[in-house]
């Protein structure tokens, strides 16, 4: 087995064990390019043309196929639960004091931690709209003054 024969196998193991750990569309072309030098190998191509070709082929298939497994792919990024409950309804369980750190909504059924979207108070059994989400907490507005960002 020649040295430049094990160098483009390297090159195609590598490159899919990194496009398999990131998935991001990069590392394949090159894995593609590594198949066209080793190729070349076999039929018998000086390591120069094996290395042009290996440069060639993983730019132009980066430079097509990029694109095309973007679009593919598809990556739409999806709602998770807790981010669909932004523009929604909550009522207020304990006083929103910033002031005092307190506050709780209670929204679907599930109580969190609120703090007001302008720092004002908002008093208990007031209903107001969820405007952002940071871990468990909700940042919430007075319903007749709330503005979801």
């Amino acid at each position: 087995m020649t040295l430049s024969l094990l160098l483009w196998a390297s090159v195609i193991i590598i490159a899919v064990i990194i496009e398999a750990g990131t998935f991001q569309f990069i590392s394949v072309w090159f894995a593609l390019g590594g198949i066209v030098a080793l190729i070349s190998n076999v039929a018998g191509a000086s390591f120069g043309v094996q290395f042009a070709l290996f440069t060639i082929s993983s730019v132009i298939f980066l430079i097509i196929g990029f694109p095309l497994g973007r679009k593919l792919a598809d990556f739409k990024k999806t709602s998770t639960n807790f981010e669909m409950n932004i523009g929604k309804t909550a009522t207020v369980i304990e006083e929103i004091n910033s002031a005092q750190s307190t506050g709780r909504v209670r929204l679907n059924g599930v109580d969190w931690i609120a703090v007001s979207a302008d720092g004002s108070i908002i008093p208990k059994d007031s209903a107001v709209v969820v405007s952002e989400i940071k871990g468990t907490k909700l940042t919430v507005a007075l319903k007749d003054t709330a503005k979801v960002s």
